[in-house]
């Protein structure tokens, strides 16, 4: 059995690099003096600052430390923190590479040609800021406030929310909820009222059972749930893993289901049929608590593993025997939710039925599958009520995306292209944090868009491919740099955390909520930003609750006592779920109120063309999607992707482990740049894998231009779901280009 720290190891190596621990990370490229201070040579004279980190959405709370001289050193977990418990992941102790970094952006910059062309010139902040003023000013005249719009990702994006709201605009679009997570939320809020959160609110270390279906704990090193997977494992734990692909978990696993890809809801309601007829449902819990089991019983009546076995290829005694290991395990078992759930275009009725299979089995409330998390509130800084919008993306999209609750990423794009049949183009966007190049499916539509905006402003560390068609570059500074809001993330227990700055801005980059700051005084909405400066409204905001900022400097990370009720239901408990019933909903009475199924049905998807192979995709632990690939002390860990392909397929291509070839997608899209070639039983004959990420053709990143090929470049078919508008992209396929002379990098 393997210990965390074993487990930990493995993750790493899973994907092709070695890494002693969670914090042990060999970092190269370091300022002198760097490599003795990790190692544990730690001078007296260092002091340590607060931070969370922003590599990633987990925002592990650590201490940034450094010297006489202010040059930060290393970044460490603070032990304090629940969402780290003292121990950082590869990329939180590789967040140094960010602030080192000689390709970050160093000063404003105005485009001086035609969008693409990367032509552009230094520029002073107030240079900037009037651009982009005086260009607002006139869309909202012409057009509407409601015409601009904001992508985020990242602590900054509340600043410019603030702003885009205070100018009357409701579009502020996260692509991670359209491109990653959106389904499962609608699932859950329509199955239990209740979303599943961020971090998630899994029971992971008082499991006995966890299944992940496409989930790749250990991969995707999501910080907390790769601990707790840990320590459920040293406990004996079973782990389920279902994947095309033998996954770092799959290797730790009891049982691997290598299914085939785009047949998972029929292997869930499989389950579910397995769990219904053979009465191994948490009967007390679900007459208690569920609301439509009859419905749910009849619906599956046919779902049998043997109907299974047909569509997925998994043998119908596999599909008992897990079944029955979640049942021996009730209500100690997860059917993990995942993340990046867009798959297929009918990924929110997939993940309904992952909802209604813990519900079957009693894990929601319950402790081993979902406890209840808690968040502090904080209050905000009192400003005036932002102006009521005059319209709505929803315009556009009248019978679409009902159960949408947010703005999509790709709603707001499509809305951009023009048409003249909209209401409502879009002509401005803000980009914040995001690589929307790599990030929005269907790249053809997404520079269609671009050149049809009057405006497109990107606030950004790095030069990214986005920041090559902006009109306005505004560079920002690392969060290693700056003061951001305080972190209230839902877990066992509410917890807030400080981010300080470790160091000045270097070079001319500022934080985000100065430029927002700076944006609203010459956009005449000031009033919206009552504090000059960011620790005079932290300060104000942690006198509100006892605390102080001179406090959280000391401690980084402050735990209170719960409020609101248990981490789980007690015993005979009566529980009144947020949905229309009171109940959970098996059988969705919301979904039938839009106008779609109220429980999931089974759809076949399309199969890949004769030569062609379906294109997955995933994580590395030392990487966060695009935006860590330039690292310089990530690089040194994982500086290309490798396209996965099993012996059969290679044998019928004569391909060969470490070759280069180009791939090129059921459209006839070529991949701009070669990847090498790993042969191996890891994956299905009818799939290849690769790493996201990487593929990038923005000359300024010099450490990862052209170093290997990008996913997103191959999609160009997507499936969207009907219900909220998630971009499934997992229906792409893509063949093989081998007339590659060794390693070529486009020019």
């Amino acid at each position: 059995m393997a210990t965390r720290r074993q487990f930990i190891k493995i993750s790493a190596a899973g994907a092709g690099a070695v890494v002693a621990g969670a914090a042990g990370l060999r970092m190269l490229a370091m300022e002198p003096g760097q490599a003795e201070v990790l190692a544990g040579q730690q001078s007296a004279a260092l002091r340590r600052i607060p931070t969370y980190c922003e590599v990633c959405f987990w925002k592990c709370a650590g201490w940034i430390y450094n010297d006489e001289k202010g040059a930060i050193k290393k970044i460490i977990g603070n032990n304090e923190d629940l969402n780290c418990n003292g121990r950082l992941c590869p990329r939180g102790t590789g967040g140094i590479g960010m602030y080192y970094d000689e390709n970050r952006l160093r000063t404003p910059l105005i485009r001086t040609e035609e969008r693409g062309k990367q032509t552009f010139r230094e520029a002073t902040w107030e240079e900037a800021f009037d651009y982009i003023a005086d260009k607002i000013k006139k869309i909202s005249a012409e057009h509407g406030p409601e015409c601009l719009a904001l992508f985020t990702h990242g602590s900054g994006g509340k600043y410019f929310t603030t702003l885009l709201k205070a100018l009357g605009s409701p579009h502020i679009a996260a692509p991670s909820y359209a491109q990653c997570r959106g389904p499962r939320e609608v699932a859950f809020q329509a199955t239990f009222g209740e979303t599943v959160e961020s971090p998630e609110r899994t029971d992971i270390r008082d499991t006995k059972c966890l299944v992940l279906i496409g989930s790749h704990i250990g991969e995707n090193m999501h910080n907390g749930q790769v601990q707790e997977m840990s320590d459920a494992i040293d406990k004996g734990a079973t782990i389920i893993t279902v994947d095309p692909r033998f996954s770092t978990a799959a290797g730790k696993s009891k049982y691997w289901l290598p299914i085939k890809p785009a047949t998972d809801l029929a292997l869930l309601l499989a389950w579910i049929n397995v769990i219904i007829t053979e009465e191994l449902y948490d009967k007390p819990y679900v007459e208690k608590y569920t609301y439509g089991f009859e419905y749910l019983k009849e619906h599956v009546r046919n779902n049998t593993p043997e109907w299974a076995y047909g569509i997925t290829t998994i043998d119908p005694t596999v599909i008992r025997e897990t079944a029955r290991e979640m049942a021996n395990a009730s209500p100690a078992v997860i059917i993990h939710p995942g993340r990046h759930v867009t798959w297929y275009g009918d990924d929110t009725q997939r993940l309904r039925a992952v909802a209604i299979l813990n519900a079957l089995l009693g894990s929601w409330g319950r402790r081993g599958g979902f406890f209840s998390p808690e968040s502090f509130e904080l209050p905000e800084p009192q400003h005036p009520p932002f102006p009521e919008p005059k319209r709505s993306w929803r315009t556009e999209f009248p019978d679409l995306y009902k159960l949408a609750d947010t703005v999509l990423a790709n709603g707001v794009c499509d809305a951009t292209v023009p048409d003249p049949s909209r209401h409502c183009q879009f002509q401005g966007w803000i980009v914040n944090g995001t690589n929307l190049i790599e990030t929005l499916p269907n790249q053809a539509n997404t520079l269609a868009a671009i050149q049809a905006l009057q405006l497109l402003v990107v606030i950004d560390t790095m030069p990214m491919e986005i920041t090559g068609w902006a009109d306005v570059v505004l560079p920002e500074c690392t969060y290693l740099e700056r003061y951001d809001d305080i972190r209230v993330g839902p877990h066992r227990k509410p917890q807030i955390a400080l981010r300080a700055p470790a160091a000045q801005p270097a070079h001319n980059t500022r934080p985000a909520f100065w430029m927002a700051r700076e944006l609203a005084k010459r956009l005449g909405v000031i009033d919206y930003f009552p504090f000059e400066k960011m620790e005079d409204q932290l300060d104000w905001q942690l006198k509100q609750v006892g605390s102080s900022l001179e406090e959280m400097l000391r401690l980084g990370v402050k735990t209170f006592d719960r409020q609101y009720g248990d981490l789980y239901f007690q015993p005979g408990q009566d529980v009144e779920f947020y949905t229309p019933t009171g109940k959970i909903e098996l059988y969705s009475t919301t979904f039938a109120d839009a106008g779609y199924d109220p429980m999931p049905k089974y759809t076949a998807h399309e199969e890949p063309p004769p030569g062609f192979y379906r294109l997955n995709y995933g994580r590395a632990p030392m990487h966060t999607f695009s935006r860590t690939s330039n690292n310089p002390n990530l690089t040194d860990l994982m500086d290309e992707n490798s396209l996965w392909v099993n012996p059969r397929v290679a044998k019928e291509w004569a391909l060969t482990t470490g070759q280069y070839i180009h791939l090129m997608n059921q459209d006839g899209k070529r991949s701009e740049f070669p990847i090498k070639v790993r042969v191996t039983e890891r994956i299905r004959w009818d799939s290849v894998y690769m790493v996201h990420g990487f593929g990038h053709d923005q000359k300024k990143l010099e450490r990862c231009y052209g170093k290997g090929a990008s996913d997103t470049n191959l999609i160009t078919k997507v499936h969207v779901d009907p219900i909220m508008g998630g971009t499934g992209m997992r229906g792409n396929f893509v063949t093989f280009i081998t007339d590659v002379a060794g390693k070529e990098v486009a020019s």
